[in-house]
């Protein structure tokens, strides 16, 4: 037996007959050849086979008392196949996600980055942390909403120690924006970083409204930890402690908090984000087109 004229020693050979329902095994020998002996007469197969190579088959006759020596077998080479598994690293799936989350919208336009659309997304880097967090605090949106703030406050004369007039709107302006940049930086990136905590709202999608909407309220003091797990939020609410009270440093001397009046505003703070999880859990993907074309988690 040969593959392109080459002897292949110890390939495996079968002989079956119809009236023999063991079939009779042998192996090539140094010659590439095999022998069987006392083979009935009649019809038979014979199969030859070695790793690597296709199966061959022959069929013939034998009459009684005849010795047949059949033609040289030729095994063909078998096609290789090879089976690669491709696995993108935690890192690299974090880093889609991202880039799905800053794509994320309301009605188009309004930034809705820290909400997370995956049943099971992979943990944030500290410096994807930052990222997002940097990229929420510049978005243009962010601009015009401190103004649009800034300008109710005058109209109302909030925080009259500023003034009115140009330089009265642009102290504000300047606090509303620097409200937001310190809790973006603080609660949205540095506080998880330390603490390995996921800064973003984990949408459910799925459930009873009861139970949609206890997990909105949950979500306002808890949080995924980057291991998984669910923790107390450190982050955020460490963040609105720190973020009011670095505010005391550009606030006017007579609007300044104290620091109970700071524990009331982040309690007061806290039920704001459970009204606005709860918001987020049964409204806004509806209203974010690029989050609305994926499938509910």
């Amino acid at each position: 037996m040969n593959h392109d004229k080459v002897v292949y020693v110890g390939a495996r050979v079968e002989l079956s007959t119809p009236t023999d329902p063991t079939p009779r095994r042998t192996t090539t020998d140094a010659n590439g050849r095999f022998a069987f002996s006392s083979v009935p007469a009649g019809a038979f197969t014979i199969t030859a086979s070695a790793p690597g190579f296709v199966a061959a088959k022959v069929a013939g006759m034998l009459q009684t008392g005849e010795s047949l020596e059949v033609p040289a077998i030729e095994l063909s080479l078998a096609e290789a196949t090879t089976s690669v598994r491709v696995t993108a690293s935690p890192q690299e799936v974090a880093t889609e996600e991202v880039k799905l989350e800053e794509k994320q919208r309301v009605l188009g336009f309004i930034p809705n980055f820290y909400v997370v659309y995956d049943a099971h997304p992979a943990p944030l880097s500290p410096r994807q942390k930052f990222s997002l967090a940097w990229r929420d605090s510049i978005d243009p949106i962010t601009f015009l909403s401190a103004g649009f703030f800034a300008g109710i406050e005058q109209a109302q004369n909030t925080f009259a120690g500023y003034g009115q007039g140009a330089e009265g709107f642009a102290k504000r302006y300047g606090a509303d924006y620097a409200d937001g940049f310190s809790s973006d930086m603080l609660g949205g990136a540095l506080l998880p970083s330390l603490f390995h905590q996921d800064p973003r709202y984990y949408y459910q999608g799925k459930g009873s409204i009861a139970s949609r909407t206890l997990h909105a309220i949950v979500m306002s003091f808890m949080c995924k930890g980057d291991n998984g797990r669910w923790q107390f939020d450190y982050s955020g609410l460490g963040g609105d402690l720190t973020a009011g009270g670095i505010s005391d440093l550009y606030y006017p001397s007579s609007d300044r908090n104290n620091f109970i009046v700071i524990l009331d505003s982040t309690a007061i703070g806290i039920g704001e984000d459970a009204i606005g999880n709860i918001f987020q859990e049964f409204v806004v993907r509806r209203l974010t087109p690029s989050a609305r074309r994926r499938p509910t988690p």
